[in-house]
């Protein structure tokens, strides 16, 4: 158990019978009455935001989450197959559990989040920012560079980004995994 005064960003804990990470939180000390945690928590398995309220002292069910690299290996039609880089023990974790599962590669390193108690696969995440290789985009006009104007490009993996004008084909580039945007060339 966990007191609500003690929340921090990352943790997780267990609510009416679902996973929560905190991704955010305010103490609030109101001009009358006790202090209050405005939490704002991120469902684990669909994602979903929720905001909430808990006075100090509340008691909460923490969950002990554990983070193992893994190494994605191939696809076994919509499930995905992972290799512990430490135990080369390979599992299986569906799709829609792999957060950055577009700019993903083969032998790639990833994150595993697992609940330690039961030893079951929360979520795979994809590191925030990954080098892939434009494989598609439209010539961009030389010296136009005076907007900030972006074009649509695909990289390696088949996924589609924006790209300012001057990147072409070939060269590779650093993506934020996150959401998808362009943060640079890679040398």
């Amino acid at each position: 158990m966990i007191n609500s005064q003690d929340i921090k960003k990352g943790t997780c804990i267990r609510l009416d019978g679902k996973l929560y990470f905190c991704i955010d939180f305010l103490h609030r000390k109101p001009g009358k009455g006790n202090t209050i945690m405005n939490v704002t928590l991120k469902d684990v398995v669909n994602g979903g935001v929720l905001e909430r309220r808990f006075n100090i002292g509340e008691k909460l069910e923490d969950v002990r989450v554990e983070r193992r690299p893994y190494q994605y290996l191939y696809k076994d039609g919509e499930d995905l197959i992972f290799m512990n880089n430490e135990t080369f023990e390979q599992i299986t974790i569906p799709g829609e559990q792999v957060i950055g599962l577009a700019f993903m590669k083969e032998s790639q390193d990833v994150v595993v989040v697992t609940d330690a108690s039961t030893e079951t696969v929360l979520f795979a995440e994809v590191p925030a920012k990954v080098h892939l290789q434009i494989t598609w985009t439209e010539p961009g006009l030389k010296g136009d560079t005076a907007t900030n104007t972006l074009k649509p490009a695909k990289v390696e993996t088949g996924a589609e980004i924006r790209v300012p004008l001057f990147i072409e084909e070939g060269e590779m580039v650093e993506v934020d995994t996150r959401d998808g945007s362009y943060l640079g060339r890679v040398k």
